[in-house]
């Protein structure tokens, strides 16, 4: 349910609300692998750039550990694009 609501904010503009959702899934349940991608973004709308990255980064260690490559793949190019 809660990636459901995060994924309301984020329609809506609604960013921080939706990184609060976001936080608290990946706390509930870690190896909920889109939530890192777009907890992301919202982080990177709200210009936490660094935030952004570290959620990234956590996403890509837990898809290598999981063999998901094709979400490692988006996580990686997000977080390229962070320069």
């Amino acid at each position: 349910i809660r990636y459901g609501v995060a994924m309301e904010h984020l329609r809506e503009g609604d960013y921080a609300p939706a990184v609060e959702e976001f936080r608290e899934l990946l706390k509930r349940n870690p190896e909920y692998v889109a939530a890192y991608y777009h907890c992301g973004q919202a982080l990177e709308k709200l210009g936490d750039l660094e935030g952004a990255r570290s959620v990234y980064e956590s996403g890509i260690a837990l898809c290598t550990r999981t063999g998901d490559l094709h979400t490692r793949s988006e996580l990686q190019t997000a977080l390229d694009l962070l320069g």
